[in-house]
C-alpha cells in the first residue's frame, strides 16, 4: 500500500474510532516521511486513546512546534491544551505549567483568537486542583461562549468548567443544567473522542459528589454503550470512567462486575498516564472487599489508596470498626472530619461516624446525634434522593440505640424506600436490619423475623459475608454461612489446628487453607482463630461434643 493510501485509511480508520488500526496505519506512513500537522495530530490522538501517552505527548509536542511556527496560533493553543493535560495526568505538573507559560506567550501574538479560551480552561483546572473555587467560577465566567459550531471540543468543554465551577460554588441547579448541557453535545457526536472521554468522567464524577444517582445511572449507562463501540480504548479516561462505573455497580449491587471494573481501573491508571486518579480506583476496590469481608484484601487496597495520595477515609475507618479495633475507627472518623469542611463531602463521612460512634461510645449517642442533625440540614440543603436516604438511616439508628424504637421507624422506612427507588440493594438491606430491631424492641417478632430475612436473602445474593453473619447471629441461622469446605476449616480451627496441619488433614495448600480461613473471619464477622471457634460454638456451627 503507497503512503497516500495508508494515510486515507488512517483518517478513516479514525473517523470510525478503530484507534489501533488508525494509529498503527498513520505511524506507518510517518515513519516514511513525517505527516503533516493534521494527520500529526490524528495520530496523537488516537495514541492517547490506546493509552500510549508517552507517544501523544511526543505527538503534541511536535504538532504545537509546527503549528507555531507557521502561525496557526489557534491550532497550536488547542495542541497546547490536550498536551498540559497528559502532561498532568502523567503527574508531571512541573512539564505542563511550562507549557501553558509558553502557550501564553504564543497567544500573544493573536489576542482575538478564539482558542485562546482553552488556555482559560486549564487555569480553571489549576484552580480546581488547588481547592480555590471562587477563583475558578471567576474564570469560568470569563470564558466566552464559543457557540458557532467551529469548535466543538472548546465549546462543550467550556460548558462542562462552567457547570463543575458553579456545582463546587454551591450553585448546584445552575451547574447541572451546564454539565447536562455538555453531555448533550456529547451525545450528538459533534465533539472528538478524547474530549467526550473527558466530559463522560467529569459529569459522572461530580454526579457521584452530589449524590444525583439517578443522573449518574443515566450517564454511566450511556458511557458504557460508547466505551463498548470501541473496545480498544484504554486511554486515561477509560481508566477513569471504570473507577465511576465500578462505584455505581456496587451501588446497583452487581459486586462482581464492580471489583473487575475496579481492578482493570487500577492497571490501566498505573501503567503510567493516570496515576494521579490511580487512589480512587483502588479506594474502590478496597470498599469492595470491605463489604464482601475481605479483609486482607481490603486494608492492602486501601494502602494503596494511600500511597497514591487519595484519602482512605471513610472506608478504613469502617474496616477498622469492622476488625474489632473500634478505638482507631473512632480516632480516624474525628480526624477526618475535623480536616472536611465542604458540606458534601462532610456528608461522605457522616454516616459512617454515627456508624462508628454508636458501636463505640459508650456515654450515650449525643456525639452521633449531633451528626445526624448536620447531615439532616445538607440533604435539605441539596435536595438529592441519596442524602436524604442517608439522613433517615442514620437518625433511625440514633434513635434505636437511644431506646425510642417507635420514633426510629418513620425515617428508616423513608429510607429504604428512597434506597429501593435509587436501586442500591445494600443500603435498603442495612435499613431492613434496623428495621426488624426496631420491630422486635417493639414486641413484633413476626414482622421482625420477616425483615430480617429479607434482608438476610438480600446480602446472600450480594455476597455481604458480614452483615450476613451478623442477621445471621440475630436470627440464630450462622451455620449456613459457611460453605462445606469452610465448615470442615472452622471445625479444625476450633481444634486448635494450624494451617499448616488443616493442610495436610484436607490435601490443600496452606495458601487455599489461608484463603478459607481469611473468607471464615469475614463471613462471621471475626478478626482470630480464638474468636471464631467462640463464634462457632455459640453459635451451633461446631458442636461440642464432635470434640468429646
Amino acid at each position: 500500500m503507497d503512503r497516500e493510501a495508508q494515510i486515507m485509511r488512517g483518517r478513516e480508520a479514525f473517523r470510525v474510532q478503530a484507534w489501533t488500526d488508525a494509529f498503527e496505519t498513520l505511524a506507518s506512513a510517518e515513519a516514511e516521511r513525517p505527516l503533516d500537522t493534521a494527520d500529526l495530530e490524528l495520530l496523537a490522538e488516537a495514541a492517547d486513546m490506546l493509552g500510549r501517552s508517552d507517544h501523544a505527548v511526543v505527538l503534541l509536542r511536535r504538532a504545537y512546534t509546527a503549528h507555531a511556527e507557521s502561525g496557526s496560533v489557534g491550532q497550536a493553543l488547542r495542541c497546547a491544551y490536550w498536551l498540559c493535560k497528559l502532561l498532568a495526568w502523567g503527574g508531571e505538573f512541573a512539564q505542563s505549567g511550562a507549557w501553558l507559560a509558553r502557550a501564553k506567550r504564543l497567544a500573544l501574538a493573536e489576542p482575538g483568537c478564539p482558542e485562546y479560551a482553552y488556555l482559560g480552561l486549564l487555569d480553571a483546572e489549576l484552580h480546581f486542583r488547588a481547592g480555590e473555587f471562587p477563583q475558578m467560577l471567576k474564570v469560568a465566567h470569563r470564558l466566552p461562549e464559543v457557540g458557532d459550531g467551529t469548535d466543538p471540543d472548546l465549546a462543550a468543554s467550556t460548558t462542562m468548567t462552567r457547570g463543575l465551577a458553579l456545582v463546587n460554588n454551591g450553585d448546584i441547579a445552575a451547574g447541572l443544567a451546564e454539565l447536562d448541557d455538555a453531555m448533550v453535545a456529547v451525545a450528538e457526536g459533534t465533539v472528538s473522542a478524547r474530549c467526550t472521554g473527558m466530559i463522560y468522567c467529569v459529569v459522572i464524577g461530580a454526579c457521584q459528589e452530589l449524590q444525583e444517582l439517578r443522573r449518574a445511572k443515566e450517564w454511566s449507562e450511556a458511557l458504557a454503550k460508547w466505551c463498548a463501540a470501541q473496545p480498544d480504548f484504554t486511554g486515561v479516561y477509560r481508566g477513569l470512567c471504570r473507577v465511576h462505573r465500578a462505584t455505581l455497580l456496587q451501588l446497583g449491587g452487581a459486586w462482581p462486575d464492580a471489583v473487575r471494573e475496579a481492578r482493570l481501573a487500577c492497571t490501566q491508571l498505573t501503567a503510567g498516564y493516570g496515576e494521579g486518579a490511580a487512589g480512587g480506583a483502588f479506594y474502590e476496590l478496597a470498599e469492595l472487599h470491605r463489604l464482601r469481608g475481605e479483609y486482607a484484601d481490603s486494608e492492602r487496597a486501601y494502602r494503596d489508596t494511600l500511597n497514591h495520595g487519595w484519602d482512605a477515609q471513610p472506608g478504613l475507618a469502617l474496616l477498622w470498626l469492622a476488625r474489632g479495633r473500634k478505638d482507631q475507627a473512632t480516632a480516624a472518623i474525628r480526624r477526618a472530619l475535623a480536616e472536611t469542611t465542604e458540606p458534601l463531602r462532610r456528608a461522605r463521612l457522616l454516616p459512617a461516624a454515627v456508624e462508628i460512634l454508636l458501636a463505640n461510645v459508650t456515654d450515650g449517642p449525643g456525639e452521633a446525634a449531633s451528626f445526624v442533625d448536620e447531615l439532616q440540614g445538607i440533604a435539605r440543603d441539596h435536595g438529592a434522593a441519596a442524602l436524604r436516604a442517608m439522613a433517615g438511616q442514620a437518625s433511625g439508628a440514633v434513635r434505636l440505640a437511644e431506646g425510642a424504637a417507635r420514633e426510629a421507624l418513620p425515617p428508616l422506612r423513608e429510607a429504604g424506600r428512597l434506597w429501593r427507588e435509587l436501586e442500591v440493594p445494600y443500603e435498603a438491606a442495612r435499613v431492613g436490619v434496623l428495621v426488624g430491631l426496631g420491630c422486635r424492641a417493639l414486641g413484633d417478632e413476626g414482622s421482625a423475623a420477616l425483615e430480617l430475612d429479607a434482608a438476610r436473602q438480600l446480602f446472600e445474593r450480594l455476597g455481604a459475608g458480614p452483615d450476613l453473619a451478623r442477621v445471621q447471629r440475630l436470627t440464630g441461622t450462622a451455620r449456613s454461612l459457611l460453605s462445606p469446605r469452610e465448615l470442615e476449616v472452622v471445625e479444625l480451627i476450633s481444634l486448635g489446628r494450624s494451617n499448616q496441619a488443616i493442610a495436610a488433614e484436607l490435601f490443600l495448600s496452606e495458601k487455599t487453607v489461608a484463603r478459607h480461613v481469611s473468607n471464615i473471619f469475614g463471613k462471621l464477622g471475626v478478626t482470630s482463630r480464638t474468636a471464631a471457634a467462640a463464634y462457632a460454638f455459640a453459635h451451633g456451627i461446631v458442636e461440642r461434643d464432635t470434640f468429646a
